[in-house]
């Protein structure tokens, strides 16, 4: 799924492991999120948007045809 995640992330100067721990995930997970090779849950898109202060559909584009 395209995503917004590394362009947020960076804007803020925080690094892959920071985001993790704020959002309870691993280095590994959000490193996969945004090179988008896993798709996040439901629960995790609206933590990750709750932590940019922004919508769901700010940071994911499923792109559907």
């Amino acid at each position: 799924m395209n995503n917004a995640l590394r362009q947020r992330r960076g804007d803020v100067g925080m690094s892959q492991a920071d985001l993790a721990a704020a959002v309870g995930v691993t280095r590994q997970t959000i490193n996969a999120i945004e090179r988008e090779r896993y798709d996040p849950s439901l629960e995790l898109a609206f933590k990750l948007a709750a932590h940019f202060d922004c919508r769901v559909e700010d940071l994911f584009d499923p792109a559907l045809d």
